[in-house]
């Protein structure tokens, strides 16, 4: 794991490949707690015999679900040990490109992209790929940004 103490050492790492977590399982059970917490319980997520004959063969995991593992996925990747405060500042894009059926092993790979001085600290963007075990195409790419405050 990579840990950044300073805001130099987060500046200094700028479009460099930080690295990938290990595999984990999507499976029913989080799913159905991920429906539970947000109230999606369409039938592709939640509803194992129709989705079956539904157009993924099975369930498949929420995009939303997917994007949410990034902080937990990305902890065992690298750490923000600076000495501010840490800011969601947002996201500049996220896309869905291929379904996660219940069942798969996803993993998260991140690239710290730009870092920018602001007046507060930096902002730095981190570059997030999930990929699905066996997969052609990866089923989440987004691009997160955080405030890293002196």
């Amino acid at each position: 794991m990579r840990v950044f103490s300073t805001l130099d050492e987060v500046a200094g790492a700028a479009n460099t490949e930080l690295g990938s977590s290990d595999w984990v399982t999507i499976d029913q059970k989080r799913v159905d707690q991920f429906a539970d917490a947000t109230g999606d319980h369409q039938w592709i997520h939640v509803d194992v015999d129709r989705a079956k004959t539904g157009p993924f063969g099975g369930t498949i995991a929420h995009g939303y679900l997917t994007l949410s593992l990034i902080p937990w996925l990305g902890s065992q990747i690298f750490k923000l040990a600076t000495p501010g405060a840490k800011l969601n500042y947002g996201l500049n894009k996220v896309r869905f490109a291929a379904p996660v059926p219940v069942g798969s092993d996803i993993r998260l790979s991140v690239k710290l992209g730009d870092v920018e001085e602001t007046s507060s600290g930096l902002r730095a963007t981190f570059k997030h790929t999930i990929e699905i075990d066996g997969g052609d195409k990866p089923a989440c790419v987004a691009e997160t940004v955080v405030l890293l405050m002196r």
